[in-house]
């Protein structure tokens, strides 16, 4: 995985709706590598003019057992994008797709580390944390995992089944659920932004030395982060990946 990058040509043969504007796309992908939770492919797509953009996605398949070729992305559709649109709306099973990874070594979660970890995922933040959610399952391990999950509203919510269930298993996830600007019927907070009485509340204390993973936009991620050293957390163990404006 440490090796040269180089584009290889995947094929779709799965998508599934995660929400009214986004999509996971299974692809196939030759001689891949494999790759840990936490990291990301870039995507380029080139017209027939020979025009090209790029996109980088992150990864949201845990990393698979050995000879495993499928890769999972989920795409957040941004209006007037030059790569999401065709990726949501228009990419079909059978196409076609250059795809170079994976990219990224410190932003992931190995198995091996027994310390407690604490995810908070923005909107579509919550993408290479799923990754780590579904790694730690194949793993088989008891590491505690709470999720922070802020998101604009129920129907935003990226893998809301998938989390209901994993929140049931045995040794299951803590999922504790942040709504900007929509709460379903019955929640007890009003729509609000992160804080830190919610990461008192449902994160854990920094005495017990956990592995932070905060992921989602830029102004998102350095509130997060600023709090969570605030807290007393010890800043190398709180991990950081960031997106911004690209063009979608």
């Amino acid at each position: 995985m440490n090796g040269r990058l180089v584009w290889r040509v995947a094929r779709l043969v799965e998508a599934r709706d995660e929400t009214p504007t986004a999509r996971t796309l299974v692809l196939e992908v030759p001689d891949w590598p494999g790759h840990l939770p936490g990291q990301h492919v870039d995507v380029r797509l080139t017209a027939t003019d020979g025009y090209s953009a790029q996109r980088s996605y992150s990864i949201a398949s845990a990393a698979g057992v050995e000879g495993d070729t499928r890769v999972e992305l989920t795409v957040q559709r941004v209006p007037d994008g030059e790569v999401s649109p065709y990726l949501a709306e228009v990419f079909a099973v059978g196409d076609p797709v250059e795809l170079r990874g994976p990219v990224g070594g410190w932003f992931v979660w190995r198995a091996a580390d027994p310390a407690p970890v604490l995810l908070i995922g923005g909107g579509s933040g919550i993408v290479p944390l799923m990754a780590m959610v579904r790694a730690r399952a194949a793993a088989g391990s008891r590491v505690p995992f709470r999720l922070i999950y802020s998101v604009r509203s129920p129907e935003d919510v990226l893998y809301a089944d998938e989390l209901r269930r994993r929140g049931r298993d045995d040794f299951g996830l803590d999922v504790a659920y942040v709504y900007t600007r929509q709460s379903p019927e019955g929640f007890p907070r009003p729509p609000g932004r992160i804080g830190l009485a919610t990461l008192a509340g449902h994160g854990w204390p920094a005495d017990f030395a956990p592995a932070c993973f905060v992921c989602g936009p830029t102004g998102f991620v350095e509130t997060v982060a600023d709090f969570l050293v605030a807290q007393g957390h010890d800043p190398r163990r709180v991990k950081t990946e960031r997106f911004g404006p690209s063009g979608g």
